[in-house]
Parts: C-alpha cells; structure tokens; sequence
C-alpha cells in the first residue's frame, strides 16, 4: 500500500516542484534558438548575391569585399546547436563569429555609398532592403531566445525550483553579450566644433 501511495505521490511532487515548468521552458529556449540560427543563415544567404552585385561595380575596394567573404566564412563555420547552448564559450565564439560578419556587412554598406553607380542599381538597393530586413529579424529572434532564457534561468535559480534544477541537472543557460559593452557603455563624445 506504502508504495502506491509513493507512486501516486512522485508525480504531483514534481509537478509543484517546477520539472513541467522546465520541459516546458527547455523546449521553448531550443526553438527561439532555431530561429536566430534561421535569420542568421537567412543573412548568411545574402551575402553571396550581395558581393556578387558590388563586384560588378569596377572600382569597388576589393579589400571591403574580401572582409565581407573572410567574415561569412567564419560565421558560417561556427555553429551553435540547441544542445550546447548551456556552453557560454561556444555561445561566446559565435556570438563573436556573426558579430564580425556584421561589422564587415556594416563597412560594405557605408563604403558603398561612395558609388553612385552601384547606389543606383536595383539588384543592390533590394539586397540593401533584404539585409536590413534580415538585421531586423535578428534581432526579433533574439530577443525571444534572450526572454525565453531569463525565464528558464530564473526558474533555475529561484527556490524551491533550484532544487528541482539541481537534482536534475538544470544549468543556467547561456544569454546573447553585448560584445562591446565597456564601448557602449561609456558617453558618446560630442564636438560641435567652434567656427573662428
């Protein structure tokens, strides 16, 4: 009889003690990653269009265009899978990896600006449009991935779930870092200039 009543007992202590809450959680946190992943390898796609069509352009810095392909490459070779999502170095290398490809997506744009030809050209004013789009998405995903995690981590390390994370290896999970945030962080500096 002892041991009906435990049986019967084991689930309803789980479920108070948040394992449900964590399922739950883990699983939402594994599909707003996919979708950073999406928009990143959505971004990822375009760039190949994106220098064909600067290519056409004769006169375009070869070396803006080189950083570009070099930066993709490493984005695209660093992946970040549901699993290892708990590794805050892996989260870290490729959070580096997609920040320079848009560093080097960034220099692409301004430095076309010097070219009126290429200003002008159709293909590249839609792939502009696309690859801006493509950003916005970005940072969408990754907003939901950063909100799903800070749940699941709070229930992680809140009593008396905290033990239920403990007993069966619930971790904290691994957030987006802003890379420069010592850069950011400190005042932008304004000069006016003054005219003798």
């Amino acid at each position: 009889m002892k041991k009906w009543l435990l049986v019967l007992a084991f689930p309803l202590l789980l479920s108070g003690c948040g394992y449900n809450d964590f399922q739950r959680l883990d699983e939402q946190s594994k599909a707003a990653w996919s979708q950073v992943l999406n928009q990143y390898q959505r971004r990822a796609d375009l760039v190949p269009n994106l220098v064909a069509t600067v290519k056409g352009e004769a006169n375009f810095e070869q070396e803006t265009l080189t950083k570009v392909i070099e930066a993709r490459a490493r984005a695209t070779s660093v992946q970040v899978t549901p699993e290892t999502l708990n590794n805050p170095e892996a989260m870290q290398k490729f959070q580096q990896a997609q920040g320079e490809l848009s560093s080097a997506l960034s220099r692409l744009l301004v430095v076309s600006e010097r070219y009126p030809d290429l200003k002008a050209n159709q293909g590249f004013r839609d792939l502009r449009v696309q690859l801006e789009g493509t950003e916005n998405r970005i940072t969408v995903a990754r907003n939901e991935y950063i909100r799903t995690v800070q749940e699941y981590n709070v229930l992680a390390r809140s009593f008396p779930t905290n033990l239920t994370a403990k007993i069966f290896n619930y971790d904290p999970k691994a957030t987006f870092a802003v890379q420069n945030e010592a850069q950011i962080s400190a005042p932008p500096t304004v000069d006016f200039g003054t005219k003798k």
